[in-house]
């Protein structure tokens, strides 16, 4: 996962959860100048810091980047031709 990537993940959820990003910065234990830098993309959060970012917005790490498989499936299922869906389709109901 990109680090833009990451801070765009953190950005939607703080925004989910209605909180600014000093909220964030002061509920994960970071300085409230780090959340800006991470939701640009400008930083990357350690394991540890992430766990915590996580940790106050309710979630954990695998729900973090569980939601990110699954949205990063959807985006390529989404620019798939009408021809291909199809014939996805048809595999998988030949399974």
């Amino acid at each position: 996962m990109e680090k833009i990537e990451i801070g765009n993940k953190i950005r939607s959820l703080r925004m989910e959860k209605g909180f600014t990003q000093y909220k964030l910065a002061i509920l994960s234990g970071q300085s409230p100048s780090y959340i800006p830098e991470i939701e640009k993309g400008n930083k990357c959060p350690t394991i540890e810091v992430l766990d915590h970012i996580c940790y106050a917005l309710g979630i954990t790490l695998a729900d973090f980047f569980s939601k990110t498989t699954n949205q990063i499936k959807a985006d390529k299922l989404a620019n798939l031709t009408p021809e291909q869906k199809a014939l996805l389709n048809n595999f998988l109901n030949s399974l």
